[in-house]
């Protein structure tokens, strides 16, 4: 994807970020995100961005985004000073979508996907962007952020290209290193894969989860809930056919699309 400055910024990186500015601009969108419209309007997609089933992506990111929004809300309306720790940032505006004036935050990417973020998003006194990733964790050890402070960790979408195995790695080097946490994730169904499912607007990740609740509890056995929910369960007219029909098989609901996991310890 090309950008007016001439600015070459890989599509993948940058699909997240369009997908919510199409969203944006949809009558009654799930969210609204005018740094991503702003942006985007200034360049020009690659055709690895576009598909045959786009809309049906959009709208599948445009939940599983609004839902991740929602328990950041939800913890920075109880904990106004809270610290967010954003893994695998990308192109992600929810800072500047939902600071409270009072809360901090931490952005963690590779290196090369922070040098993008400079070039659109600047830090402050609160903002703060690190090198760091799911499979590189040194990150956790220079981290600024004060002890006995409310913690919430935020993955969106870097758990999907990591294999379960890396996923089960990063979730209990998390739960050692801090005594008490939150954390909000986006991981596959385990039938993400199939044809139905790429309807749905899902894509081949690198791992599938059948069972989330179980499999997050047995590799944090001392946290003290796990709750998971499906995008399909989204209030939302535009998931009506969807679920219908999977109302007729609600075990599959959480096996299609990724779904979202929320964890205190």
């Amino acid at each position: 994807m090309a950008c007016q400055k001439g600015y070459q910024v890989p599509a993948k990186l940058l699909q997240p970020m369009w997908l919510r500015s199409r969203e944006s601009l949809t009558d009654n969108g799930l969210i609204y995100d005018p740094i991503a419209t702003a942006a985007c309007q200034k360049c020009q997609l690659a055709p690895e961005c576009l598909s045959d089933n786009i809309d049906q992506q959009q709208l599948l990111h445009a939940t599983l985004t609004f839902e991740c929004d929602e328990y950041v809300k939800s913890f920075l309306k109880k904990h106004v000073n809270g610290w967010i720790v954003n893994v695998g940032a990308g192109l992600d505006t929810r800072f500047y979508r939902l600071d409270n004036g009072r809360c901090h935050w931490l952005e963690l990417d590779i290196n090369e996907h922070l040098l993008w973020r400079q070039r659109l998003f600047h830090a402050n006194e609160r903002y703060h962007m690190r090198c760091g990733s799911v499979t590189d964790t040194q990150w956790v050890k220079s981290i600024p952020i004060p002890d006995n402070v409310p913690i919430l960790i935020v993955c969106e979408q870097t758990l999907l290209e990591c294999s379960e195995q890396q996923v089960a790695h990063f979730i209990q080097m998390l739960g050692c290193h801090f005594n008490h946490a939150q954390a909000c994730f986006v991981v596959a169904g385990d039938m993400c894969s199939t044809p139905l499912a790429l309807k749905l607007g899902a894509g081949k990740y690198r791992h599938g989860i059948s069972n989330p609740a179980q499999k997050f509890i047995g590799w944090l056995p001392w946290s003290q809930s796990v709750s998971v929910s499906s995008p399909i369960d989204k209030e939302c007219n535009r998931w009506n056919v969807w679920q219908r029909w999977l109302a007729k098989l609600p075990f599959l609901k959480n096996r299609l699309t990724p779904i979202f996991v929320h964890i205190t310890w």
